[in-house]
């Protein structure tokens, strides 16, 4: 099985053609560093929660959405010598992000089950 590097965001509704943009000219840079898929999510139906939920999990603002995305990498050794890469890459440090990262939720999974149809 692949490995998988998930993230949870909010992004300005305002900004939404610049965050895809934006993913558009990071997937490059994921798949020379390794990465096999890269998908981003625009939240359209995410529902608040009684106890949590994905807005709350980012401090969403009212004018924002919530992105779901992961980006998928054979192992977890390429991932890890990916991220490496990626934080010493001059292309990904100049890359604009129109959102707030310090909000941004992130974190290395191993799939345990994978089903298609």
């Amino acid at each position: 099985m692949t490995y998988v590097d998930g993230f949870v965001l909010a992004v300005p509704k305002a900004k939404k053609a610049a965050y895809l943009e934006m993913a558009q000219k990071a997937w490059p840079l994921f798949k020379e560093f390794g990465a096999i898929r890269h998908v981003e999510c625009w939240g359209d139906d995410v529902p608040a929660g009684k106890v949590t939920d994905f807005a709350g999990a980012v401090k969403a603002k009212d004018d924002e959405v919530v992105v779901f995305a992961w980006v998928e990498y054979p192992s977890k050794e390429v991932r890890d010598a990916a991220n490496r890469k990626m934080a010493q890459d001059s292309t990904m440090a100049a890359m604009e992000m129109p959102f707030d990262g310090a909000r941004m939720i992130f974190g290395g999974f191993t799939p345990i089950h994978d089903a298609s149809a």
